[in-house]
């Protein structure tokens, strides 16, 4: 089965026919939809259908694609992820990772908020570069470390994130709608193969396919140090940097989180 036709399995299978305007009827044997339901709501034939499922067309048309996305109740991020799914994979060379530097001037900007924790990750969310103040926020902010290995892999992510299994989901539907053009690139195989073997929730979240390119928000936070913190955060692509995302946290000012904030940059 292709990429493709894996995400169309899931969805159609999330889907209850309620949600969809069809009757559910008392006999059904598969979760969700039938694949002859989603060929009659997207409005080709069950044949056709069934070929992209299992993956023997691997590249409909995106009058095919819209109409999927709306018999699957797709929002625009799912519907986007489905739509590069599709598209014909450019030919590559197997090469070597190679280093993602950041620039000198976005490393001085971040080192110039004291009390504004900021990183910027790479594709496969590694740190590619952090101020002191999120290195004292967390140790696992600090360059080289990949933050999505560690909210799953590190017994002290569950007791920093107060909000843990919300973060998580989050998390993994963020990778998902960034990295569809390199489903297939050894580096990210690499991390989902180790994530799906070690962490039985990554695992579970994997296999959801959700899709949500959620950048901004707010999280809960234990800090051994400073206690609880309530932060916004926010995550901007950098421009002239393919896949370099800068992540700040910040709280609201006079609030018992920016003084926790300052606190720790005091502490250093």
């Amino acid at each position: 089965m292709s990429n493709l036709g894996e995400f169309l399995k899931v969805r159609r299978e999330g889907l209850r026919p309620d949600e969809v305007g069809l009757p559910a009827g008392s006999r059904r044997r598969v979760p969700g939809l039938r694949r002859e339901e989603v060929a009659l709501l997207g409005g080709i034939s069950v044949e056709y259908y069934l070929r992209l499922e299992q993956g023997r067309d691997r590249h409909p048309s995106d009058q095919v694609l819209d109409s999927l996305a709306r018999a699957l109740r797709l929002d625009e991020d799912a519907e986007r992820y489905l739509k590069e799914l599709a598209r014909p994979a450019k030919p590559r060379r197997r090469r070597a990772a190679r280093p993602e530097p950041v620039s000198a001037g976005v490393q001085s900007l971040i080192d110039s908020w004291p009390t504004t924790p900021a990183l910027v990750h790479g594709r496969y969310l590694t740190t590619l570069a952090s101020n002191p103040i999120a290195v004292a926020l967390s140790p696992f902010f600090a360059p080289g470390v990949n933050t999505l290995r560690a909210a799953f892999l590190e017994p002290e992510m569950r007791e920093f994130y107060l909000d843990w299994d919300e973060m998580t989901a989050k998390a993994v539907a963020y990778l998902r709608s960034v990295i569809a053009p390199d489903l297939d690139d050894p580096g990210l195989l690499e991390l989902v193969g180790e994530l799906s073997v070690r962490s039985d929730r990554f695992r579970t979240l994997w296999a959801k396919q959700d899709v949500k390119q959620k950048t901004s928000g707010l999280t809960r936070l234990a800090h051994p140090q400073v206690g609880e913190l309530e932060l916004h955060y926010e995550k901007l692509a950098l421009p002239g940097t393919p896949g370099h995302m800068l992540v700040t946290y910040h709280a609201e000012p006079g609030s018992p989180s920016y003084e926790k904030l300052t606190l720790l940059s005091a502490l250093g």
